[in-house]
């Protein structure tokens, strides 16, 4: 028995669950109000949250199927696709994948400056250039804290996930205690100055929900470190479903609180004003002061993530091997000052943002589709492959229909915008050839190629000439 691998294996379930909870319960929730609020009305958000719900438990239900199935496979989304599809697009979806934790972590720097920005103009909505110098400080000093072991930084993340429970489930229920029915009556259709088609008004919603769900497959990045495979499996459905209930919740007692209009007017965290407009300035301190502490324990979870994908797909030389390095508390080093490096300069970006929120919150969701497509498409390939119809072709055909459909969804301007970064990242895979002697592309790989550079040189050009703006 290999003793240095047993030794790892100590995620136990409620650990693992604790994993997806903290990955996906981060800015994303305290936002959710004015998003919806801009979108759509309550039978729009039911439809919504029917549509994403249904789509990412059926996710869930692929990577709970996948852990079981192919056990051999760690790391979850990067290792399905390649398993699937070969190496190319499975550095796709690694990189995609990693690419989408780091935007993700500067929507967490956005939003905490936002909120200091109330009482501390300097910062503004999170893009002036004090909200980025303060940011980039405490980058760093959570890259230094993250370097000092994976297991201690995932025992904090447990702590902090119940923690910054408490301020939402309390605004679930304050809400419901002020929730007016004649107010929800009045949002119920969007209100009368709302006429885009539900169709639109779900649609518009998507990206929204893809934010807010990531993090779904946090337990399956871990699977390496869990004492039972079939946790894995068990934590993301348990996980998955705790969280739906939590947005759900959010989303739909925010309409019996304000009208739409003035929901779709609140400042981010929209659920502070909210709040606040029905217990007064305390509500709006005491949701603030929840969101510092979900999204610092949200941005070390997905720091997390972001380096282990890396790290496990350098061990599988599908990365240029430096990133493959550890230092002596078996932390990913190299992987985690990439990481890092990314996260600033994303950061530098929402300096030239008009809504630095909404960019980075989008960008994230898109830039994470192809990953999540590629490991439902897999599970769909085996299910195919054994050849007799049953749950399995079930759930994995309506989580790529659902997937695709996100992709769809998106738009063609986000679309653009991820080939910006996908493009370049294939820098990383070239030097990885090179490094086995091996040709940079063959075959079909050229055509991957080729539409994501032909998609960047679009993106770029629609961003010079204002057709796309950040």
């Amino acid at each position: 028995m290999d003793t240095d691998k047993t030794a790892t294996r100590t995620m136990s379930l409620p650990t693992l669950a604790a994993m997806v909870v903290g990955s996906m319960v981060g800015a994303g929730v305290f936002s959710l109000p004015r998003n919806f609020g801009q979108a759509t009305g309550g039978f729009g958000a039911l439809v919504a949250w029917t549509i994403a719900g249904s789509g990412m438990l059926m996710l869930a239900f692929v990577f709970q199927r996948l852990a079981i199935r192919r056990p051999d496979l760690d790391a979850g989304i990067y290792a399905y696709a390649k398993a699937g599809f070969g190496e190319y697009p499975g550095f796709f979806a690694a990189f995609g994948f990693w690419a989408s934790t780091c935007v993700g972590n500067v929507t967490y720097w956005v939003l905490i400056k936002s909120t200091l920005g109330q009482v501390l103009p300097i910062f503004g909505e999170g893009n002036t250039v004090p909200a980025v110098l303060l940011s980039s400080v405490f980058i760093w000093l959570f890259h230094t804290m993250v370097l000092r072991g994976v297991r201690e930084a995932a025992a904090i993340n447990r702590i902090v996930t119940i923690a910054k429970l408490v301020p939402i489930l309390c605004f679930v229920v304050i809400a419901l205690f002020y929730f007016d029915a004649g107010v929800f009556a009045d949002n119920f259709w969007g209100g009368e100055a709302y006429s885009e088609s539900l169709f639109e008004q779900v649609r518009s919603t998507m990206l929204v929900t893809v934010f807010v769900f990531l993090g779904i497959e946090g337990a399956s990045v871990y699977s390496r470190y869990a004492r039972r495979r079939e946790d894995v499996g068990r934590a993301t459905v348990l996980g998955f479903l705790s969280v739906l209930a939590v947005f759900a919740s959010v989303t739909m007692v925010a309409y019996g609180i304000l009208p739409r209009a003035e929901l779709a007017a609140t400042r981010q965290p929209s659920m502070a004003p909210v709040l606040e407009s029905v217990v007064g300035p305390w509500g709006a301190w005491f949701i603030s002061i929840g969101l510092i502490v979900s999204v610092l324990g949200a941005y070390l979870a997905w720091t997390l993530l972001a380096a282990e994908v890396l790290y496990v797909a350098a061990q599988d030389h599908d990365m240029p091997k430096w990133l493959a390095r550890s230092n002596a508390q078996g932390v990913p080093s190299a992987a985690l000052l990439l990481t890092t490096l990314m996260i600033q300069a994303v950061l530098v970006v929402t300096l030239f943002s008009e809504d630095a929120f909404a960019f980075t919150l989008q960008l994230t969701s898109v830039l994470s589709l192809v990953p999540y497509l590629l490991a439902a498409a897999f599970a769909l390939k085996l299910a195919l492959g054994d050849g007799k119809p049953g749950t399995g072709l079930a759930v994995a055909g309506l989580a790529t229909l659902y997937t695709a459909f996100l992709v769809f969804a998106a738009g063609a301007d986000n679309l653009l915008l991820a080939c910006l970064v996908y493009a370049p990242g294939s820098i990383l895979f070239v030097l990885t050839r090179r490094e086995q002697g091996r040709r940079p592309f063959a075959g079909t790989e050229w055509v991957l190629l080729a539409v994501s550079v032909a998609g960047a040189i679009a993106g770029f050009v629609a961003l010079a000439t204002g057709t796309i703006t950040i």
